[in-house]
């Protein structure tokens, strides 16, 4: 993974980022998530990887709460890496990135559903304690996991709760 840059987006990155979600999930339509998330939300940590002048990677991270807890949290959600360049460690650069300043911001917990086997790289366990904010069918129950920052402890139990943009039940589904 050389001459990979990971910086904070910028506006002027959003045509390269339009490009590389339908390119790294031909089969999930991600771009009105991402722009609305881009568009409309103060509480996003979005950040490119870049390889020369191409976008090689990109990440999000919604600052979000949990019910009956004061645990500041995060979504990582979505993660994509163009498709000639997966499996050489950008998207896991991307996520140790992310971490490393969600926790410097004082984050203490991070959320994800996704691939247990990817994210358990990067330290991510299953989550039982919090829910996400719709129910999971039980055979994707092992996809909703999470990432302790610092010496919090984890909450025991709670609800995530996220902006509007995440409340639609397609977005949690298999």
């Amino acid at each position: 993974m050389h001459n990979v840059e990971i910086r904070q987006s910028r506006p002027d990155d959003l045509a390269s980022i339009e490009k590389l979600y339908p390119a790294a999930f031909p089969e999930e339509d991600l771009l009105p998530l991402v722009r609305q998330l881009l568009a409309e939300e103060p509480g996003i940590l979005s950040l490119v990887a870049e390889a020369g002048d191409a976008m090689a990677g990109h990440i999000l991270f919604t600052l979000c709460a949990i019910t009956g807890s004061d645990a500041r949290a995060a979504l990582l959600a979505p993660l994509g890496v163009a498709p000639e360049l997966q499996r050489k460690g950008i998207g896991s650069a991307l996520i140790r990135e992310g971490l490393s300043r969600l926790e410097r911001d004082g984050v203490t917990h991070v959320y994800v559903l996704g691939d247990p086997a990817y994210y358990g790289r990067s330290g991510f366990r299953t989550e039982t304690g919090v829910a996400p904010p719709y129910p999971l069918p039980e055979e994707h129950r092992d996809a909703w996991q999470s990432l302790g920052l610092g010496s919090a402890p984890p909450p025991v139990h709670g609800k995530l709760q996220l902006p509007d943009v995440w409340m639609q039940p397609a977005l949690w589904g298999p």
